[in-house]
């Protein structure tokens, strides 16, 4: 009896005993499976193909890290190694909720389909996880649920996918090709990074080819962290070092080998000899003290192309930037030695939006507004107020820019405003707009002032706001609150997020959505106030990438020009806002003042006011 229960309670503590320290590399050289749909080499993973990819792959498995940063170029097996084996290593060893995070939805799908499904049904010890075979098995192709946990694969460009769901391992791809923000929520991989709070062990992996200097996120995230980058000994005197570009000799005009010269002692061996040491490679940290371990990797590093392919696509790059066209060398740059891109013109200029965005309107509305809202600003002589015309998909035309001087102690200046933003503003046909919603800025030292003013004409649609909620993780339109003193409903926007938006919608080229039209005079004449002081305004600050509180994201900073006077910014920040709390649709279909509405209109004897 005695023996038999001694052999039951044996059984009982080895089922229940841990499983041995595996780490991520030991892990995948001995279950992982590589597809012959989507690897090159299917079969067996064997890290030491990839010799670098060790230490990364080891970093995302250790307990005592909690973030890992990859800034690399595009070949090095960044897909399979830092984000499939993780899932299978988490799925599998240590199972939990997993987030996996692209640019957009038809990536992640793209993903899940292909990259995923292949590992999960070739990698013998992952195929009965995740059962996709019955409708009611909680599985579609952005959830898979496996014994402990589940993996969600999202896209950075939907709200939905990155809220309302705990998550303890991250893995962001391609992070540089994320929007600044989730359209009004918020800075997409904050949001995902909120999600990770609850779990002591939270782990986040955040991986990507670096795009352009001063917006790349990854280039920031790697600036933050260890800063290790691959070195490699000399075949000679076995100096260590990192292969730069600088160091490759080759005849450009007759490509045949590529060589490398040795930064210390000047000796030039092939690709083949210098590829040989590759497996006595090592990581070597800039900051080994930090927290965050920070990885970078060039394509000479890569086992995976050739120096002969990286020199011919440099070659290629850099003779059409003789011709002026400077877009072949930016990719190189990028994905080829994994660096950022210093771009000089990344930013909208004032000139162009002057010269080239100006158009004389048929009417002081144009044909194509469905509804007008205003941005206020308050200084402390005057306000600032700009009316914008919005069109279907949010294309906008600038209707009036206007400064309203005056003692703002005095009741003369606001019932000019009143009267201002009481006007109504016509369309060819002779149909009248009113302004339908107005945000009031309520900084500066008459704050009391525009409480008062607001409140008594709430239900004109002139509303109380402030701009001070900076930060991408903050909804651009939040829920209002009555914490003043004048009990009046005031906004606090999330004023990054407008201005990115305004942004995106001032690089639009072509006429349609999100394109801004401004107004034009005669020759010479700059009607509404669309001058060029307008222009300098509206384009005066830049987004950069910054770290705040330990986190890289964007920033909006005055541009290095000088010019400070960013009202047009705000009037038209404050505008949009308008337009997002009225929520009204901008469709044609849906306008007050169709002509079948005015006809109706008309036989009633009703003037034809849009008065929302």
């Amino acid at each position: 009896m005695k023996t038999a229960t001694c052999e039951l309670f044996k059984k009982i503590f080895l089922t229940l005993k841990p499983p041995p320290d595996m780490t991520l590399t030991e892990w995948a050289d001995k279950y992982r499976i590589l597809s012959q749909k989507t690897s090159a080499e299917p079969g067996r993973w064997r890290t030491s193909k990839a010799p670098y990819q060790k230490e990364i792959m080891n970093a995302i498995s250790d307990l005592s890290v909690h973030k890992v940063v990859v800034m690399s170029a595009a070949q090095i097996g960044k897909t399979d190694g830092f984000i499939l084996n993780p899932i299978g290593y988490f799925m599998d060893y240590d199972p939990c909720p997993i987030m996996v995070m692209h640019p957009d939805l038809q990536r992640a799908e793209e993903f899940s389909k292909t990259r995923l499904t292949s590992m999960l049904r070739d990698s013998p010890i992952l195929r009965d996880k995740v059962n996709d075979k019955t409708r009611n098995s909680g599985n579609t192709i952005l959830h898979k649920d496996f014994p402990g946990g589940y993996v969600a694969i999202v896209g950075a460009n939907s709200p939905a996918g990155l809220s309302s769901r705990p998550v303890r391992v991250l893995l962001a791809d391609e992070v540089d090709r994320y929007p600044a923000t989730a359209g009004p929520e918020g800075d997409p991989l904050l949001l995902a990074s909120k999600r990770l709070t609850t779990f002591w062990n939270y782990k986040e992996v955040f991986i990507s080819t670096p795009t352009v200097k001063g917006i790349s996120r990854i280039e920031v995230e790697f600036e933050n962290s260890t800063q290790e980058t691959w070195h490699v000994p000399c075949p000679d005197c076995g100096e260590f070092q990192p292969l730069t570009f600088e160091g490759c000799i080759f005849d450009s005009k007759n490509l045949t080998d590529v060589d490398y010269r040795c930064l210390k002692c000047g000796a030039v061996n092939s690709e083949i000899v210098w590829k040989e040491k590759y497996t006595s490679g090592k990581f070597i940290a800039k900051y080994p003290e930090r927290k965050t371990r920070g990885f970078f990797l060039n394509s000479l590093a890569s086992l995976l192309t050739s120096w002969e392919s990286i020199v011919k696509k440099f070659l290629e790059a850099n003779n059409e930037k003789k011709k002026g066209n400077f877009e072949l060398l930016k990719v190189w740059t990028n994905t080829e030695m994994g660096q950022t891109w210093k771009e000089e013109g990344n930013e909208i200029e004032s000139d162009d939006l002057y010269k080239k965005r100006r158009r004389r309107y048929d009417a002081e509305v144009p044909a194509d507004v469905i509804c007008l809202t205003a941005g206020i600003d308050t200084q402390n002589d005057h306000f600032v107020v700009e009316v914008v015309g919005w069109g279907e998909e949010k294309e906008s035309w600038g209707i009036v820019y206007k400064k309203i001087y005056g003692d703002l102690k005095q009741q003369k200046v606001w019932s000019e405003l009143d009267v201002f933003l009481n006007q109504t503003f016509k369309k060819a046909d002779g149909t009248q707009y009113k302004i339908i919603r107005a945000c009031f800025d309520t900084g500066g030292h008459y704050t009391n002032e525009v409480y008062k003013f607001c409140k008594q004409r709430f239900a004109r649609g002139i509303f109380a706001i402030k701009g001070g909620n900076t930060g991408f993780d903050k909804p651009f339109i939040p829920n209002p609150t009555k914490n003043n003193r004048e009990k009046v409903l005031l906004w606090t926007l999330g004023v990054d997020i407008g201005k990115a938006q305004i942004y995106s919608f001032l690089a639009v080229e072509e006429e349609g959505a999100g394109f801004c039209h401004f107004p034009k005079g005669k020759k010479g004449e700059d009607i509404a106030g669309y001058d060029e002081e307008y222009f300098k305004g509206l384009t005066a600050e830049r987004m950069v990438m910054t770290y705040v509180r330990g986190k890289a994201q964007f920033v909006w900073k005055l541009k290095e020009s000088g010019y400070r006077r960013n009202e047009p910014l705000d009037c038209r920040n404050y505008a949009l806002a308008a337009l997002e709390i009225s929520n009204i649709p901008l469709k044609k279909s849906s306008q007050p003042g169709t002509p079948a509405a005015a006809v109706r209109k008309r036989r009633r004897g009703v003037r034809r006011t849009i008065n929302n």
